[in-house]
């Protein structure tokens, strides 16, 4: 059992990371903002305005392949220098990618957008290493997955509330500026943030965790099979989720699924991030290792209860009685889910399969529901991928994590996929990409999350 006065060192410390959660939530969620707002504002067409995500994306591959280098090569940095050092630096590299957006605005070169978003990505790369893996191990390996849940969950908060503030600011605010100057304030602002974030981390007390194992070069994380597996996974979910919120408002727009105007259209995209809040707060208690079972019930299905007053007061009682039977659905798939993370994992992902299905052979609001409802079942997939595959590495874990950050590349690739789908074949078939994605979560739920030492 940990010390109390540890114990509280460590609770202070979860809490102190969660705006910083809720932050890169928030900056994530707006490129689903800026490509349609870019795809306007230079003509473009689906395929090059995806490049938005292939640039933000593509930064987290480059990133961690060079974080992963520098562990084979000299041992893991993040284990000499301390997770909070590498939470500073990645703040001052984001809030030097959020400053980039006002030169871009100002010579309006949409390459120089795709360079600014890439810089953003960087910081966002090393906040990843570091801050995932810190939360996992601020209080026991039980528990990981619920913690991380917690914190995935403020993310989420960021991620429901950005496209609504984003939307507001970009198409309507500013919206009436020349060219590309509408993203300039918002983004002069977030790099105020990010530099006040990195001057508060630094002064707060945070616990020095570095693993007290000497230091190891090589490619030790890879010998274990459930992190080979989880770095696909990683893959297909980032790549699945960003894919569908990126051509959502294209999406909602088409005449035969809801006919909504862009700003309209934001509404109901944070309707599908609010989801995966919603979902992580619930697999946050789901997930924990509370032994007073009673309290633990009331509190999942206080969350759903208090989400259906919420839309209903925000989008209208019609609205929340459509969104309270997939609430209800998410909360029936969390008890059959027996609190483990993996028989959770796969059973969500299967759920996604057949809300995916739906939406590719129907129209109107049956397809518009179906695909908004995704993100309840998003939710606890980066979680709980997360916590399982580093589950067991020991003085490798934060290499493992390098690792499985790398793979959110896939939110750089799958959207080109599906925005060639789209030019090519619709906005409503290109659906079929994220199909896929969920079919691999689902193995990973139910073979690929098992431990077993492989010779490297």
């Amino acid at each position: 059992m940990e010390a109390p006065n540890k114990s509280r060192q460590y609770t202070s410390a979860f809490i102190s990371l969660t705006f910083l959660f809720f932050m890169w939530g928030f900056m994530t969620v707006l490129n689903d903002i800026l490509i349609p707002y870019m795809k306007d504002v230079f003509d473009l067409n689906h395929t090059k305005a995806m490049l938005i995500q292939f640039a933000f994306f593509g930064a987290y591959f480059i990133g961690s392949v060079i974080y992963f280098i520098i562990s084979v090569v000299t041992g893991d940095p993040i284990n000499r220098i301390g997770y909070k050092n590498g939470i500073i630096m990645g703040l001052v590299i984001s809030a030097v990618g959020s400053l980039l957006f006002y030169p871009a605005a100002q010579y309006h070169m949409y390459g120089f957008f795709l360079a600014a978003l890439f810089v953003l990505g960087l910081g966002f790369t090393l906040l990843q290493i570091a801050a995932n893996p810190y939360v996992a191990i601020l209080g026991p390996d039980q528990s990981a997955s619920s913690r991380l849940n917690l914190a995935q969950g403020f993310n989420s908060f960021g991620t429901t509330i950005g496209p609504v503030i984003g939307g507001y600011l970009i198409f309507e605010y500013f919206g009436d500026s020349t060219g590309s100057d509408a993203v300039k304030m918002p983004y002069i602002v977030f790099a105020l943030i990010f530099l006040l974030m990195a001057g508060m981390i630094k002064k707060i007390k945070l616990p020095r965790l570095t693993n007290p194992d000497k230091v190891e070069t090589g490619f030790g994380a890879l010998k274990y099979r459930q992190l080979i597996f989880g770095m696909i996974a990683i893959f297909m979910y980032v790549g699945g989720e960003v894919s569908i919120g990126s051509m959502m408002i294209s999406y909602l727009g088409l005449e035969e699924i809801g006919g909504l105007s862009e700003i309209e259209a934001s509404k109901y995209v944070s309707l599908y991030w609010g989801g995966q809040m919603i979902g992580r707060f619930l697999g946050a208690i789901s997930l924990s290792k509370t032994k007073n079972n009673a309290l633990k019930y009331l509190g999942m299905i206080l969350i759903p209860l208090s989400a259906f007053l919420v839309i209903g007061l925000v989008y209208g009682f019609g609205t929340a009685m459509v969104y309270g039977v997939f609430l209800l659905i998410n909360l029936g798939a969390f008890f059959f889910g027996k609190s483990l993370p993996h028989r959770t994992l796969y059973l969500f992902a299967g759920i996604n399969i057949l809300l995916l299905i739906v939406a590719l052979q129907t129209q109107g609001q049956v397809a518009l529901w179906s695909i908004i409802a995704i993100g309840l079942f998003n939710s606890i997939m980066w979680s709980n991928i997360f916590s399982l595959s580093i589950a067991g590495l020991g003085k490798y874990t934060t290499q493992g994590s390098s690792l499985l950050v790398m793979m959110i590349l896939g939110g750089a690739v799958l959207p080109i996929f599906q925005g060639m789908m789209a030019d090519n074949f619709g906005v409503h078939s290109s659906f079929i990409i994220p199909v896929f994605s969920y079919i691999y979560i689902a193995f990973y739920g139910l073979n690929g999350y098992k431990s077993k030492s492989l010779k490297v």
